[in-house]
């Protein structure tokens, strides 16, 4: 996972897409939120704000 983050970092900097980092950090923080939320007791009512 840190190695995958890291090569993203430099690809980032070598071709200079710094739009894509947004897209990145939003899609890595939902992807977090659906998999901490498919475990709990809150998942439905994480799941009525989608």
């Amino acid at each position: 996972m840190l190695q995958a983050a890291k090569e993203i970092g430099e690809f980032l900097l070598h071709r200079k897409k710094w739009w894509l980092a947004p897209v990145i950090i939003v899609l890595a923080l939902l992807g977090a939120v659906m998999a901490v939320s498919a475990s709990s007791p809150l998942a439905p009512f994480i799941y009525t704000l989608f």
